[in-house]
């Protein structure tokens, strides 16, 4: 059951209710024009991830700005984007099972829809259901490019799998997956760009196979936040699918050198609900309002305050000088130490402007597992 906002439009920041998921509309549309101007006059678009925001509303901001469309890794995530607005989705993950495999197919009746495969299984799956729905589904080969996850080998193995994939009547051979996330946040500069560089070269060496044996990649996608500018420059990506940089988080603060050029804008306000001893504070924001899988949130302009421990309900804050003088019902603004999973535990954005609340955005994918 979706939540009542714990806001209401045109309210004062100062009495939103917590806890609570707010955007700083100001950092975050900064965020979006960076992003949009850094892509500006190259070949290369965004297909901003949906697995971050989880909201038609910010996948549209996106697209505004240039966005080729969205990618979602399930597809109850897809279809919170098409029946929100979103018309070009890529499922940049494999889909299996005839429910789900179902679920696809009446999407790509209703919108541009693709899905990437590893298996030859799969594809053949993925055709029967496709010709049955009346159907041709775009499909992208996903390569292993350094992930240790999904995908089958660059080189032959990829070019098995995409001859397989255009011998479907029912299904269209559009091109390659290749996402490095694990790079994403390997901390010293120069190795993450070997890491990626090492991964566009297996790219550069499949598409050029496939491209020998009569099999064109109209797009190849991958790229996140911590490396897009690599896979952009590199001639062979037509897509970045990049989805923290609109909010950021404590996770990659801790990247060194870049992407410093996006700034925080999401947070977990708080309110300060026990002092009962002068050196500990504790907040109404816990495992239920934060994700700490990448660490504890760090609590916005205050060295002073440091999140030490999260029970369900309770956040633990340790005080030292002036953080001493925090009182019962003060405000606390949390940056979360990983953004995607603790948007996953709100039903709203509280977008604010300044001190006021300028917009209510329902996380319409929340909980989109399956």
């Amino acid at each position: 059951m979706t939540t009542r906002p714990p806001a209401d439009v045109g309210m004062p920041a100062a009495d939103i209710d917590t806890p609570a998921l707010v955007v700083d509309l100001d950092a975050y549309e900064r965020n979006l024009d960076r992003m949009a101007a850094s892509l500006a006059g190259t070949p290369v678009r965004l297909r901003g991830h949906a697995k971050t925001h989880k909201c038609p509303v910010v996948a549209l901001h996106q697209i505004a700005r240039g966005a080729v469309g969205s990618c979602c890794q399930k597809v109850g995530e897809a279809e919170a984007m098409v029946y929100g607005g979103v018309r070009n989705v890529l499922v940049s993950n494999e889909v299996v099972g005839a429910p789900k495999i179902a679920r696809l197919m009446g999407l790509a009746r209703q919108a541009e829809v693709a899905v990437c495969v590893d298996d030859p299984g799969n594809v053949r799956d993925l055709d029967q259901a496709a010709r049955a729905f009346g159907v041709r589904l775009p499909v992208l080969v996903e390569i292993d490019v350094g992930m240790g996850r999904c995908g089958v080998a660059p080189g032959e193995p990829a070019l098995a799998l995409a001859r397989h994939v255009a011998a479907q009547p029912g299904l269209r051979f559009a091109g390659l997956q290749a996402y490095h996330g694990r790079a994403q946040h390997i901390n010293e500069v120069d190795k993450r760009r070997a890491a990626i560089e090492a991964a566009i070269a297996d790219v550069r060496l499949t598409v050029d196979l496939l491209k020998r044996h009569g099999l064109p990649c109209e797009t190849v996608s991958g790229a996140g936040t911590g490396s897009y500018r690599w896979e952009a420059a590199s001639g062979v990506y037509t897509e970045v699918q990049a989805g923290s940089y609109c909010f950021m988080d404590v996770e990659y603060s801790l990247v060194e050198g870049f992407p410093r050029e996006f700034e925080t804008s999401l947070f977990v306000l708080a309110t300060v609900m026990s002092r009962a001893a002068p050196d500990r504070a504790v907040v109404d924001a816990g495992l239920k309002a934060l994700s700490v899988d990448k660490g504890m949130p760090r609590v916005r302009g205050r060295a002073d305050v440091e999140y030490q421990r999260a029970s369900d309900e309770h956040g633990v804050l340790r005080l030292d000088g002036a953080g001493r003088e925090l009182r019962l019902g003060d405000r606390v603004w949390l940056v979360p130490g990983h953004c995607d999973p603790t948007i996953n535990l709100h039903d709203w954005y509280v977008a604010v402007r300044g001190d006021r609340v300028e917009a209510l955005w329902p996380i319409t994918a929340r909980g989109a597992i399956r």
